[in-house]
């Protein structure tokens, strides 16, 4: 087995798991610092768990994940990293944020898997700092702290502040922080033990490009449906955006059906409707700011809309979600 050398630094870092946490994102993080161990040779890196009661937690796969202690114990940790998921907002408690608050104040660096970026922007530890979130939290994220510098980036490490988007961005960014602090080569090596091929920079985008995503190849109809997921808030006329590839609007509906089976129009309004149903679901918006947000001139149009495409109301979808 390979080793790198022994000027190496020690590191603890302490998770908290939030009900429904993401396994993905958490396991991943865990398993390069256990592998970073091994193949050091030495106990480099520590990871306790710790949740509100000390009681153990259960993921968002339903798993359970038995923890160290308690939000008590947490503390004198040199590094703290929140990992939350799905319904991140039904499990702010000011116990946690205020802990995370005072770790911070004494020094700590904090950190964040997936929607985790939520509890510390909720704490005002992300003031002043670049952070990401999962792209799916993105929108509901900005409307809510607008002043917040928030990317679609992978992760983020600013300062003593690291986020990332969750899933496999956790592998990257943890890499990543294992160079920084005991170098290139062991990170290599804990990449090439989980057949990562290579270690991603945090500029690299979230999302799949359009041309995977969709199936499609045609360039000017990527370049168009790129437009519309740019402009949902004001949407721009079939005309502009025919205009914007160099075709007519009726050369854009063709190509909308026969690539996507469906008039631009449409599928422009079910991005629009979609990114409104994130926003219901991931913030506490009001539903007139919802509709806006997402370019609806009025709370009834969207209302209107929004049943004909879900079959039930935007009222209805928020109250399905709590």
């Amino acid at each position: 087995m390979n080793k790198i050398g022994t000027d190496i630094a020690s590191h603890r870092i302490g998770f908290f798991l939030v009900p429904e946490f993401s396994m993905l994102a958490y396991t991943s993080a865990i398993e390069c610092l256990r592998i970073a161990n091994r193949m050091s040779g030495t106990k480099i890196y520590d990871w306790p768990s710790y949740s509100l009661d000390g009681q153990a937690v259960q993921g968002s796969n339903g798993i359970t994940v038995n923890v160290t202690g308690s939000l008590e114990d947490l503390q004198s940790v040199p590094s703290v990293v929140v990992c939350a998921g799905v319904n991140v907002q039904d499990h702010v408690e000011k116990a946690v944020l205020s802990r995370l608050r005072r770790l911070a104040t004494h020094g700590a660096s904090v950190g964040a898997l997936c929607t985790g970026s939520y509890m510390l922007a909720r704490a005002g530890l992300l003031d002043g700092y670049r952070c990401t979130i999962h792209w799916e939290n993105l929108a509901g994220f900005r409307e809510e702290f607008p002043d917040i510098d928030v990317t679609s980036e992978l992760y983020e490490i600013d300062r003593n502040r690291y986020t990332c988007a969750g899933g496999t961005a956790a592998v990257d960014m943890m890499l990543t922080m294992i160079a920084m602090q005991n170098g290139h080569d062991l990170a290599a090596l804990v990449a090439d033990m989980i057949m990562h091929h290579r270690i991603r920079e945090g500029t690299e985008g979230q999302r799949m490009a359009l041309r995977a995503r969709l199936g499609v190849s045609h360039p000017k109809l990527l370049a168009v449906i790129a437009r519309m997921e740019e402009n949902l808030e004001m949407p721009l006329s079939c005309g502009e955006l025919a205009e914007g590839v160099g075709l007519s609007t009726r050369q854009l509906e063709r190509l909308f059906r026969k690539y996507l089976y469906k008039a631009p129009a449409r599928y422009y309004l079910k991005l629009r409707l979609d990114r409104a149903r994130f926003l219901l679901a991931q913030t506490s918006l009001p539903i007139l700011s919802v509709a806006l947000a997402c370019g609806f001139v009025s709370a009834s149009h969207f209302s209107k809309c929004y049943r004909e495409h879900f079959n039930h109301t935007p009222s209805e979808e928020r109250r399905q979600v709590h």
